[in-house]
């Protein structure tokens, strides 16, 4: 073939040179043989991709457990509550040894006094620096005592955490007053002092709003890591009316209807006996509402029996929660009180609060309805609400006795782990 002398071929582009270069490169790469793989070779390479998917599963493996942990602790902090035996599997997650002691501390109580809080700490051995959580007892007069507090308060400090249970004074007596809410705050600025940092507040049914209320005011803010509220109130107003009335409305618009426990109520009675009976009768009457709501039965039929026949009347009147006369009584009182009751309540705090916030509720909670719940949840701001729950597997703050579905328990179960990974995270 005749070729064109060098100086008058056509220039060739520098693409058109590289796409020349690659095309020989290729069909030099066809020629050659193909590689030989000795059996030496192929067990290596199977070794590398087996060590580097296991080196794989070990990363994955460290990353995912702490939540896998968590779960699994909430799994058995629910048994415990539940009344139920901790599978064996799950025992060790909750094996750190706990010292409890009981102790008193002072906080301000206003006007320049000061207040002796009972409390009991529960401390995990060997963690000094373990992170910490308050846990508030409800409406009951067991207070701290109240067993089930206690096995909730054991079990979070099993998994590591330094738990304080401080006495509401109020609360443990059936009142539900604006001190809680200083005892409250205060409490967590002495813990927080106490442990170096901000603490987590768990509080049940009227506390859990509470906590809220102090959580929301400045001098006790940085004191609160997080609240997770129980049960909780969002409007005492909205709350009272329900007692009455056995409607509790909806943020959607629709209405819960739910026969109210006579124990909402009879709190109300007995917070503001005054507004239901003579004055000469108040003494009398409180002693036999306390009685009745302590559940001591030889103590209300001791105290019965010293009424007069009038006294007597009133007290089964007062009793009987569904009567057109105690409504129209409760009615005057809820009105009279309306201030206080918003004095004591989340709403209208809570657009603003940044405090992480937790919330759980009962689906069936017939003393503070779950619509309670539900309005906190279009309340809070997005980056302030973590989680919230209404869940068919407890009531009030009790586990109900129905065969709730697996996808309930698992909603509970991994609502709870979040709330043990916020406790259990480094401050």
């Amino acid at each position: 073939m005749h070729r064109l002398p060098l100086s008058q071929r056509p220039r060739r582009t520098p693409l058109e040179r590289l796409r020349r270069t690659l095309r020989r490169s290729r069909q030099t790469l066809r020629r050659l043989p193909p590689p030989r793989h000795t059996h030496k070779d192929r067990l290596r390479r199977r070794f590398l991709l087996l060590a580097l998917l296991s080196a794989g599963l070990a990363v994955f493996a460290f990353a995912a457990w702490p939540a896998v942990r968590a779960h699994m602790q909430a799994v058995a902090i629910l048994k415990i509550l539940g009344g139920q035996p901790v599978p064996a599997l799950l025992a060790p997650l909750l094996a750190v040894p706990v010292t409890t002691t009981d102790i008193r501390f002072s906080v301000p109580a206003g006007s320049g006094s000061t207040q002796q809080v009972r409390a009991r700490e529960y401390l995990p051995s060997g963690r000094p620096h373990a992170p910490a959580l308050i846990v508030l007892h409800g409406v009951h007069h067991l207070g701290i005592d109240e067993p089930r507090l206690e096995a909730f308060a054991r079990a979070i400090s099993n998994c590591g955490v330094q738990v304080l249970t401080p006495e509401l004074p109020d609360i443990k007596d059936y009142h539900v007053g604006a001190s809680s809410v200083r005892t409250i705050g205060e409490s967590a600025k002495w813990f927080a002092a106490q442990t170096g940092g901000p603490v987590g507040v768990v509080g049940l049914s009227f506390s859990g709003g509470l906590a809220l209320v102090a959580a929301s005011q400045p001098e006790y803010t940085p004191a609160f890591r997080f609240v997770f509220a129980v049960g909780a109130q969002d409007s005492m107003q909205r709350v009272t009316e329900y007692y009455r009335t056995g409607r509790d409305p909806r943020p959607n618009g629709s209405v819960e209807e739910l026969k109210p426990h006579e124990y909402g109520p009879l709190v109300l009675e007995y917070e503001y006996v005054e507004d239901f009976v003579t004055p000469a009768d108040v003494p009398a009457i409180r002693t036999v509402l306390r009685a009745h709501l302590y559940e001591d039965k030889a103590a209300e039929k001791s105290s019965m029996q010293t009424l007069t026949p009038a006294q007597r009347a009133e007290a089964l009147g007062l009793m009987d929660t569904a009567s057109d006369k105690t409504q129209a009584l409760l009615a005057a009182s809820d009105e009279k009180h309306a201030a206080e009751l918003a004095g004591l309540s989340p709403h209208g705090r809570l657009e603003t609060l940044t405090v992480p916030v937790y919330l759980l509720h009962g689906e069936a909670d017939n003393i503070i309805p779950s619509a309670e719940t539900l309005w906190m949840e279009t309340e809070l701001p997005r980056s302030t609400l973590k989680a919230a729950l209404v869940s068919p597997v407890i009531s009030h703050i009790d586990f109900e006795s129905s065969q709730p579905t697996w996808l309930d328990q698992w909603r509970l179960i991994d609502f709870f782990a979040q709330v043990m990974q916020a406790a259990e995270a480094k401050r």
